[in-house]
């Protein structure tokens, strides 16, 4: 186990010197960046590891320092550092879902975190939904948990899950829950897992990319029924409850390491992309938006479509974006946002936007963003039951 960790560490900083190598950053921002991958080694995951160096070596930057769990500016103690996903359940609560402290549920008074003492598959949760039953399904980094209000139920590769670093879920309209992990896709029917091929990337040309061909980063049903899988190197697959179809670069595609899928409300889909900014679909052609048409960064890690109809995209290290449907307007730290690696994005019931960065939770009051603290949550000490 040490020398594991020793290894790791040591192919990390060897990685990061190399990148660094040859740019035009001070000695003390190299020493930094250094020290940041090392830290990250315990506590970040491989995607993380790899978003940071990317980030140390070019592209537009936040010009905050990495803010950790404590928010200096703000003052106040995070929810976590990293807010992957965010869901409102049918009761009104807000879930968060972390990187390294499980899933908070905030309700409105104050804040309740569940993580692996609780019974909850892994620290890291990536997706979540709600059944008709009304039990919380969470996607995590030790596979699919179920919760019905009092007890986790895991679901791990003993049951037949594909890989337990799952990274993605979806509950279709007739009650089969899709899993999209690091081994491939798991279909659900509430007993018995069974695989659904798609195949897998070729990232033999993709160095900087995360090396793992199979993963599934996002699925969503479209209006039609139809279901889209982004994939990791692959492009998009579309599954029409009889054939699988194929759309990637060659077609069109902005990008084939898609992170994000949406459909909007007029049937468009949109892909938020790895190295490729983001495009949209009208079934017929593509129309991308990178940082040639004013999007601040061209890794988009998340994509929302508000009650108004606005596009919002998270992304790493330029913050905000949201297209009106005529013109790009764009969110960093001058409207408050403290934080520029926009991770999540969700509109409550009552219309308050919420986005969850690697430093955090901020609300959106329409001009400006306000960081959501443990202490606005209702809780400053450990979580209570």
């Amino acid at each position: 186990m040490v020398y594991t960790e020793i290894r790791k560490l040591t192919e990390s900083a060897e990685t990061a010197h190399t990148m660094l190598q040859g740019q035009k950053l001070s000695g003390y921002s190299q020493l930094l960046s250094l020290m940041w991958v090392l830290l990250c080694v315990s506590s970040c995951s491989e995607q993380d590891k790899l978003l940071f160096l990317e980030d140390s070596v070019g592209g537009p930057k936040s010009t905050t320092p990495w803010m950790g769990v404590v928010n200096e500016r703000a003052g106040g103690e995070q929810i976590s550092q990293y807010i992957r996903r965010m869901f409102q359940d049918k009761a009104g609560n807000i879930w968060f879902g972390t990187e390294n402290d499980g899933v908070c549920r905030y309700d409105g008074r104050s804040l309740r975190c569940f993580s692996q003492g609780d019974g909850l598959s892994g620290t890291a949760v990536r997706g979540m939904t709600q059944d008709e039953r009304g039990d919380l399904w969470f996607a995590t980094r030790g596979g699919v948990s179920r919760y019905d209000g009092t007890t986790f139920t895991r679901f791990t590769t003993k049951e037949g899950l594909a890989d337990d670093q799952v990274w993605s879920l979806l509950l279709d309209r007739t009650g089969g829950f899709w899993f999209g992990t690091e081994g491939g896709v798991s279909r659900f029917d509430g007993k018995t897992f069974t695989s659904f091929p798609i195949p897998a990337a070729d990232l033999t040309q993709s160095p900087r990319a995360y090396q793992s061909p199979k993963l599934i980063n996002s699925m969503i049903q479209d209006k039609a029924g139809h279901i889209w899988f982004g994939s990791n190197g692959g492009g998009v697959y579309r599954y029409d409850g009889a054939v699988l179809t194929n759309l990637s670069e060659k077609d069109g595609l902005c990008n084939n390491f898609v992170q994000s899928i949406l459909e909007d409300r007029a049937g468009n889909l949109w892909f938020g992309t790895r190295f490729g900014g983001v495009c949209k679909y009208d079934g017929t052609a593509f129309t991308r938006f990178t940082t040639k048409e004013g999007l601040t960064r061209d890794f988009v890690w998340t994509l929302y479509q508000d009650q108004a109809g606005i596009i919002w995209m998270g992304t790493t290290g330029g913050g905000a974006c949201r297209h009106d449907g005529t013109m790009l307007t764009c969110y960093a730290e001058l409207n408050g946002l403290g934080n520029l690696y926009v991770q999540s994005i969700l509109q409550d019931a009552k219309g308050q936007l919420w986005f969850g960065t690697s430093g955090g939770v901020y609300r959106f009051n329409g001009k400006t963003f306000i960081n959501f603290t443990k202490e606005e949550a209702g809780l400053t000490g450990s979580p209570q039951p």
